[in-house]
């Protein structure tokens, strides 16, 4: 088990990219093992989550090449061998992992097969609630049993059905779920559409297009037809922005500083965490390279003066794997930041909102917790703290970011569970640390495979 050990930085000046996002490196695996071809996969992401779902689809009979690697972690370039729609009966219970997206999801995929499939995880997974995807799942005839200790919990034994489709209205704004009931929906006879109650991530209707599957929009109404097949095609994953999210905010942070991420997604259902930096006061500016299917571009971010904000209601549904390092950002600006709306934080990895105000408490920030949220009064100095990730990956580096900020040592244990969302998360963190500027420091490792 790998700890951190962070100290205070003077200056940031840099220039890198971050890998590819963890959401479309789900998607890309499954729409590419459900496709009429062969697809070609670059800047996939390596991460235990990822590779998991990658892995997943290979035991659904999908196979994979890899290409080239990320050294230590797995494949980033590779190329999918697609089942057209006729997946293959799993020989064993197929891990997921940690990962509540790919539970979720391959819930959905596996809801109307002909064959008995089981989907379990680690302990953290198998304690968070399985009921919004079988709710919907099960109104469109699906079968599922929650076998987990916990009611409602994973593992997930999921029988042969045949589903019809519904019209779904989700309870809860949730990505997921949608993406749940509409991968559903491709095995339904007939139209499925899922009703959200504010705007999610749309990385599935986006890649759904990418692999020539028609939806239709009508406000927060997304519907599919069922019985279209994925046309094979090539598909580069854009950098995750949600990675970028930790380094945006050091560099937003540190007066003086400059960072540019390159070549990172910038879906506007994912670019809430640039909104709530500039209205803190960071300096930013989006370059947009591409507007095709996924946009993607760089963001340079130059450091200044942070002021406290109050997250709105609105933007917590795609803000929601920010808001630890956001809270982070709050403890180093002035005035008081307002984080309410936000009670799916408590179902996450950890119990999100507990940890983060026991975290920042332990590094001498003022903090108030509320049941959906918290309220930070910044500009207190912050010391450097023994801190536990409690296996959470978004903990272990929103509080690397707090010990670049604070006097003496932060020392972050347990920070393995990086390799979730980030792998090379540490390289590039050993190079921010030592104040370096050169762009070859930050290149992550690759190995050609083919």
């Amino acid at each position: 088990m790998s700890d951190f050990r962070v100290t205070a930085i003077s200056k940031l000046h840099a220039e890198f990219s971050v890998p590819g996002d963890k959401s479309m490196s789900h998607r890309a695996a499954i729409l590419g093992g459900l496709s009429n071809g062969t697809c070609t996969i670059r800047n996939f992401l390596p991460s235990e989550d990822c590779l998991n779902t990658l892995n997943a689809m290979k035991a659904l009979g999908a196979r994979y090449d890899v290409i080239e690697e990320l050294a230590d972690y797995g494949p980033t370039h590779l190329r999918i061998h697609g089942q057209s729609m006729k997946l293959s009966a799993p020989a064993a219970p197929i891990d997921c992992g940690n990962s509540g997206t790919g539970m979720r999801l391959l819930a959905g995929l596996l809801a109307g097969q002909t064959f008995t499939s089981e989907l379990f995880g680690d302990a953290s997974l198998s304690s968070r609630p399985m009921g919004r995807i079988t709710v919907p799942l099960g109104q469109m005839g699906a079968n599922l049993e929650t076998l987990g200790e916990k009611p409602g919990c994973a593992p997930l034994r999921i029988h042969p059905a045949k589903l019809t489709p519904i019209t779904y209205d989700m309870p809860v704004a949730s990505a997921q779920v949608k993406s749940a009931v509409l991968l559903a929906g491709l095995f339904a006879d007939g139209q499925t559409t899922v009703i959200q109650p504010a705007e999610t991530r749309d990385h599935t209707e986006r890649m759904l297009a990418s692999f020539h599957v028609s939806t239709r929009h009508d406000g927060n109404a997304i519907s599919i037809i069922g019985g279209q097949v994925p046309e094979a095609c090539d598909f580069t994953v854009p950098g995750d922005i949600s990675s970028a999210a930790f380094w945006l905010v050091a560099a937003a942070a540190l007066p003086g500083s400059r960072l540019l991420i390159k070549d990172v997604g910038l879906n506007p259902t994912r670019t809430a965490i640039l909104k709530v930096l500039s209205r803190m006061g960071a300096h930013m500016l989006e370059i947009l390279h591409s507007s095709e299917g996924e946009p993607i571009g760089n963001i340079e971010i130059h450091g200044a003066p942070l002021k406290g904000t109050t997250i709105l209601a609105s933007e917590v549904p795609n803000l929601i794997d920010e808001i630890p390092v956001i809270a982070v950002a709050a403890a180093l600006a002035e005035g008081r930041t307002v984080i309410r709306n936000a009670r799916e934080l408590r179902v996450k990895e950890t119990d999100r909102i507990t940890t983060v105000v026991n975290n920042l408490r332990a590094m001498g920030a003022e903090v108030q917790e509320f049941e959906d949220g918290m309220e930070i009064e910044g500009g207190k100095p912050l010391h450097g703290a023994e801190i536990d990730s409690f296996g959470d990956h978004r903990i272990a580096m929103a509080f690397a970011i707090a010990g670049l900020f604070a006097e003496g040592e932060t020392i972050i244990r347990n920070t393995d569970c990086v390799n979730t969302s980030y792998p090379g998360f540490s390289h590039h963190l050993a190079a921010i640390l030592d104040q370096r500027t050169d762009e070859a420091a930050f290149v992550l490792p690759t190995v050609p495979r083919a």
